[in-house]
Parts: C-alpha cells; sequence; structure tokens
C-alpha cells in the first residue's frame, strides 16, 4: 500500500508519532509525508524534532510543491492520513480550496473516490466546524478525531495514543500484530 501522512500545525503529536510507529511496523507499506510550516512548529514544540526525524515516513515532499507526486491522482496513493489535522486545513479541504500540497492531495485522494482519515484536533466545536466535517464526510473522508481507548487500561499517554493508532489502521485496512480487540482477552 502507497500511503500518504499530512500533518498540519494542530496540537496532538503523540498521536501522529504513534501512528508512524505502527507504519513503520508494516512490511509493505510505503509511507511519504507532507508537513505544513505550522505542523513542523508543533512537531518541534511537542516532541521535540523534526518531521524529517520521524520514523515510519518513507520521503518527505514541501507543503508548497505543487509538482511533487502527491499533486497529481497518477501518483497512486491509496489513501491519506492528515493527523493532527486543524481545522484550518478542513476548512480548506472542504471548500475545494488548494493552498498547499496538503489540502491539494487531499483533494486528488477525494476525487479519485481513495480514503482519506481526518484526525481532526480542536474542542469545543463550533457550527463552522461540523459542517466542514459533514461536508467532508458527504465526500467520502473519514473523520476520525484523536480519541484513545481506555478499556484497555493504558498506563501510559503513549500506548493511549497507540490505541487511536490502531483505529486508522483499521480505517485503512490494515491488520496491525498486537492489536488488542474489544472482547478478546
Amino acid at each position: 500500500m502507497k500511503l500518504l501522512i499530512g500533518v498540519t500545525g494542530a496540537s496532538g503529536m503523540i498521536f501522529l508519532k504513534a501512528f508512524a510507529q505502527l507504519c513503520r511496523q508494516q512490511k509493505d507499506l510505503l509511507v511519504h509525508g507532507i508537513c505544513s510550516d505550522a505542523g513542523r512548529d508543533v512537531l518541534k514544540m511537542e516532541l521535540g524534532h523534526e518531521a524529517t526525524t520521524l520514523k515510519g515516513v518513507d520521503q518527505w515532499f514541501a507543503a508548497d510543491d505543487f509538482f511533487a507526486p502527491p499533486a497529481s491522482g497518477s501518483a497512486d496513493y491509496q489513501a491519506m492520513v492528515i493527523l493532527p489535522c486543524s481545522m484550518g486545513t478542513l476548512g480548506a479541504i472542504s471548500s475545494g480550496l488548494s493552498i498547499n500540497l496538503i489540502h491539494r492531495a487531499a483533494d486528488v485522494l477525494l476525487k479519485e473516490r481513495k480514503k482519506v482519515v481526518l484526525g481532526v484536533r480542536e474542542t469545543p466545536l463550533n457550527r463552522t466546524h461540523l459542517s466542514n466535517m459533514l461536508t467532508l464526510h458527504d465526500a467520502g473522508a473519514v473523520i476520525c478525531p484523536p480519541m484513545p481507548s481506555f478499556y484497555f487500561r493504558p498506563e501510559t499517554m503513549e500506548e493511549a495514543a497507540t490505541s487511536y493508532g490502531w483505529r486508522v489502521m483499521d480505517q485503512l485496512g490494515i491488520e496491525v500484530d498486537g492489536r488488542e480487540r474489544w472482547g478478546k482477552e
């Protein structure tokens, strides 16, 4: 599978790190990434490192490079995950605006009827946020806010973030070794 990850300036980079680590464990998964300028700043603030050092992403593209492969459907990505997804990015994609490569790539995948998973990060939500989410849901996107599972009794924030990563992997149809499931001991 060829997967694209978009990283925006919303808080919640711990979820991105956990998801990227799960991606790294997959043998047949090629992962490319795009990180916005704000995403780069928040990643540095929350995790203390650069996007290019994130393990699990094979290649990065500049957010202002509209000639990069993700700008075209011919690049043949099977899915895109935007994590974390800011409300600005949600609004741009919902409106069909291609202000940066993350927006353009999401637009491309939606028009090609490919899977787009949006890890939207904001609270509380206003009417505009909800309307944009509904618009993108109707366009085929999966709205999947970073809400970890607690019934597996995670003992650390990292374990809680990993449980969210499992949910995203489920949305992509990727089975993860060691994934805990409801109702199984």
